[in-house]
């Protein structure tokens, strides 16, 4: 963004040259050369409307599955605070969601009302908005299973409900119109008790401490699964498990997650994923896809 163009006024909070490793899981990479946290949806719709259309805008949520590259995010970086992370039971069945509300905060509230099918939302740790862009899933669901549709805030400032046929979900994908920011999501589950509820959700709890390393700087899942294969395998059999490069580590509890032991610059952790992927293409000849976002510039 050239210091030529004027940012339109907000009610929000607007910061510029903003560090962004404080908000992202693998705490590390660059700036946003401005990070917008809107007071609500009017305010969102007006600063896009009068924004620059030259200014790229991306969204930013609970920052677990992105790497944002150490040259910083040109444009506009849109983080939804409190004010779009309420989640309200609507009936039996269904509940509606702002963009900013978290896995947990989904999945209890769904709990709670009695509702049953959205126990998997506590094991992604993200907001609605990036499960609603990813088609995030987890332990056998997805998103695309349980969405009724969505509200969103166009780059043009232009606010629009979309429905899942809009979106052509396919594994880990949407067709979300670039650059629209999800500020919110109605889910349908089943009606359940919230005893069996709860004990699928530990069930869920336990099987991802088992397996992952919850407790590290990692971004979650960091490939797909290819058709017919698990990531994590292919990982492991091309003899990744472990393998680092500075701080950069392949997870040895998990091969399909990337560690930051410390200090790793985010090049450090997107060239380990790069070794990986050659590795299991020279092994077996699959190519793996990265899940996870890489953001900004290098």
């Amino acid at each position: 963004m050239s210091d030529a163009v004027t940012l339109p006024a907000a009610r929000g909070k607007l910061q510029s040259n903003a560090p962004l490793a404080p908000l992202v899981w693998f705490k590390s990479g660059g700036s946003a050369e401005w990070l917008f946290e809107p007071a609500d949806a009017a305010d969102l719709s007006d600063f896009l409307k009068n924004l620059d259309p030259l200014v790229p805008v991306m969204g930013l949520g609970l920052g677990s599955n992105m790497i944002v590259r150490d040259g910083g995010v040109p444009g506009v970086v849109v983080r939804l605070g409190k004010a779009f992370a309420k989640v309200t039971k609507l009936d039996s069945t269904t509940i509606e969601c702002g963009g900013g509300a978290s896995g947990i905060l989904v999945s209890s509230t769904a709990r709670d009302a009695g509702i049953g099918g959205l126990e998997f939302l506590r094991s992604i740790p993200g907001t609605v908005g990036g499960f609603v862009r990813m088609n995030g899933g987890a332990y056998g669901r997805e998103t695309s299973d349980i969405l009724i549709g969505c509200e969103v805030v166009l780059r043009s400032g232009q606010r629009k409900f979309l429905g899942p046929q809009d979106l052509n979900y396919s594994y880990r994908h949407s067709e979300l119109p670039e650059q629209a920011i999800v500020i919110g999501a109605t889910f349908r589950g089943h009606v359940d008790d919230p005893a069996a509820i709860q004990a699928e959700m530990d069930r869920i709890a336990q099987s991802r401490e088992e397996s992952q390393p919850l407790r590290s700087r990692t971004g979650g899942s960091t490939f797909k699964n290819p058709p017919g294969h698990k990531a994590w395998a292919l990982v492991d059999a091309a003899g990744c498990r472990g393998l680092r490069i500075g701080d950069a580590q392949v997870s040895e509890k998990h091969c399909n997650f990337l560690l930051n032991l410390g200090n790793a610059s985010s090049s450090d952790i997107e060239e380990l994923g790069e070794e990986v992927r050659r590795r299991v293409q020279d092994k077996t000849n699959i190519t793996l896809e990265w899940e996870i976002q890489r953001i900004g510039v290098a």
